[in-house]
């Protein structure tokens, strides 16, 4: 007699669970696009560009080794992780908090004066005009078992801090991936990372930095230096057309006195319009 079996039902659920995982994997959702190398080398920079569309879960990605293999100093984008963790142990109240201007008048690389930040400010003034100090004051503040603790739970890149509390994430002691700040982004936009809705609607509010009626943008540039010298740019965030999300991750590299103030977002957008966005044709 033929024996007859029936698979138990969470073995079926594990070969349903693996094939979706294989698939979501696959390279059939992920199309590289080399045509965005010209936007780099117009601005005499190197770099990688990653945009999801959520929709269709599909990757436009240029440089994927880039892109997913190497790791760079988070410089200014770890505002949004450093905020996070801020409201979430009340060691910012709300978007609003004040930290005094300590009194240092500090230039921006190119050597301008840092009008912006040589002020008191608040935490959403801080965040838009990416303000260095009002962010170490936050982590001092933190302390480093607190931001170590957090830096584990979000598995945040490589998750050290082998230097200073108020400089691990502008002096290459701490990296992480365009791909996983993508990852970042995405979760934080769905309210999916571990902290409370407030905290992560706060950060979604004050990364809001273009809204009109064909689209909003939100981001979070960065700005250091690698070990070699190097300049080190980046945007993080995500665009809305028609209510639709798509994630994008910009990595830009150049020589140490480049100024990456606007070339950043020159870049951005310019990929961002071949790719159909910014005039409401989404």
């Amino acid at each position: 007699m033929k024996k007859t079996t029936i698979l138990n039902p969470f073995f079926l659920l594990f070969i349903i669970i693996c094939s979706l995982l294989i698939s979501a994997c696959s390279p059939n959702n992920v199309k590289t696009d080399d045509s965005l190398k010209k936007y780099f080398e117009e601005k005499n920079v190197t770099g990688t560009f990653g945009l999801y569309d959520n929709g269709s879960g599909q990757f436009t990605i240029y440089n994927l080794s880039r892109f997913k293999d190497s790791a760079y100093l988070p410089a200014s984008t770890f505002k949004i992780v450093n905020t996070l963790i801020g409201l979430e142990t009340g060691k910012i109240v709300n978007e609003q908090m004040v930290i005094p201007w300590d009194g240092v008048v500090r230039v921006f690389p190119g050597g301008d004066t840092a009008k912006s930040w040589n002020k008191d400010l608040t935490m959403e003034q801080a965040f838009k005009a990416s303000a260095v100090p009002y962010y170490q004051e936050v982590a001092r503040r933190i302390g480093r078992e607190n931001m170590q603790h957090w830096l584990d739970t979000l598995n945040y890149g490589s998750k050290k801090i082998t230097t200073k509390i108020d400089t691990f994430w502008l002096d290459n002691s701490l990296k992480i991936t365009p791909d996983e700040e993508m990852g970042l982004v995405k979760k934080l936009y769905f309210g999916q990372l571990p902290f409370q809705k407030r905290s992560q609607d706060i950060v979604k509010k004050v990364m809001l930095q273009e809204d009109n009626a064909n689209y909003k943008l939100s981001y979070k540039s960065g700005w250091g230096f690698r070990e070699n010298g190097n300049a080190l740019g980046w945007i993080v965030g995500w665009i809305e057309e028609n209510r639709h999300p798509y994630f994008f991750v910009l990595n830009v590299e150049g020589a140490h006195d480049l100024n990456l103030g606007t070339l950043r977002l020159d870049i951005l957008k310019a990929i961002l319009k071949q790719n159909g966005f910014l005039e409401g044709k989404r």
